[in-house]
Order: structure tokens, then sequence, then C-alpha cells
């Protein structure tokens, strides 16, 4: 009875986004709130009518927790994490394990959701080239970057295959230098 008059409402979305390609960036924040089960839900349904997802995570308190049980403490300036090599760890770390849980939540069939028994394929890289912060009003950054490149050409490819794209806040320097990135900055970036 309910169905056809939210789908007739629905509809005008669907056809105006589908082969359309969203970029999401993800807080670590909404994570760490327990608020990944419903959220991979949601962009599943999404995806289900034929959007292209490009997913951007964050994990700034589960790096901040990192560095807590190492007896470290957070550095910031100018709005931007400080990342020493402990940091860098950190971040690698948090990096790993919130990959491990996006990719689980996107693979279990969704179950007792409108999406129940679907499959959603993630890939992941090196999309991300970064270049160092650097020294700024006398501020070494060490291992934080930002955005030097996207490497759009493979993004889209993975897209096209049908997979959603999850890209976590790291650059790599065309030295293979690893540098931790600001989620909102890597999300607009790709957009």
């Amino acid at each position: 009875f309910t169905f056809v008059p939210w789908f007739r409402s629905v509809a005008p979305y669907i056809h105006k986004f589908r082969h359309q390609t969203f970029v999401i960036g993800l807080t670590g924040e909404a994570i760490d709130a327990g608020k990944l089960a419903s959220i991979a839900q949601d962009i599943a349904m999404i995806q289900a009518m034929g959007v292209k997802i490009v997913l951007v995570h964050g994990f700034r308190p589960q790096v901040n927790e990192q560095l807590r049980l190492k007896g470290q403490e957070a550095k910031y300036s100018h709005g931007m994490r400080i990342t020493d090599p402990v940091a860098l760890d950190c971040a690698q770390e948090a990096a790993g394990q919130l990959r491990y849980e996006i990719e689980a939540a996107f693979s279990q069939g969704l179950p007792n959701t409108p999406m129940a028994g679907s499959k959603v394929r993630m890939t992941s890289g090196n999309f991300i080239t970064a270049r160092p912060v650097g020294i700024v009003d006398g501020v070494d950054f060490k291992h934080s970057g930002v955005v030097r490149k996207v490497d759009v050409a493979s993004i889209v490819h993975s897209l096209d295959f049908g997979a959603m794209v999850l890209i976590s806040p790291f650059g790599f320097s065309p030295t293979g230098e690893a540098f931790n990135l600001a989620m909102e900055e890597v999300a607009t970036s790709v957009a």
C-alpha cells in the first residue's frame, strides 16, 4: 500500500543519479560511534540503484586511541596532525583495522536489511600521490601531507568494473614515502 507512493517519490532521484559518482567521506568518529553497519546498508542501497561510490574513510579518533595506548599524545598545529614516526605507525595500524572493518561491513550480505543477499565488491589502492606539508610557521609536520595528484583513471576503471572504491587517508610520494592526509582533503580532491 505505501510502497508504490514511496517508489514514485524516489524514482526521479534514481533516474537522476544512476551512473553518477558519489564521493562519500566517512569520518572515524561515525565509525567509532558504532554507525558503520547502518551506514554500510545505506551506501549499499545507493549503489544498488546504480550510483558509483567512492568511499573515503577517516581515522582521527582511532589514531588518537592508538597513540594513547602507546603512552603518546596527539599533536596538532594549524588544525592538522603533526605525524611523527610513532603517529605514522599508529595511523597505519588504524587504517588497516578500519579497512578490515569496512570491508567486513560490506561483505556480510547485509542480513535483515532490504539489501539481504546483495554483493558489494570493494577495491582500494594507491590512488593518491602526496607531498609533505613541510614546515609551516616553524612547525615541522613530518609525515603529514597534502594531496598532490589523484589517479582518476584508475578510480574510474574500478568503478566501471562495478566495484566500490575504498580510499584511506594516505598518500605516497613518487619515492614511496607514506604521508598521513586529512580525510576531508582526500575526499574533496577525489571529488
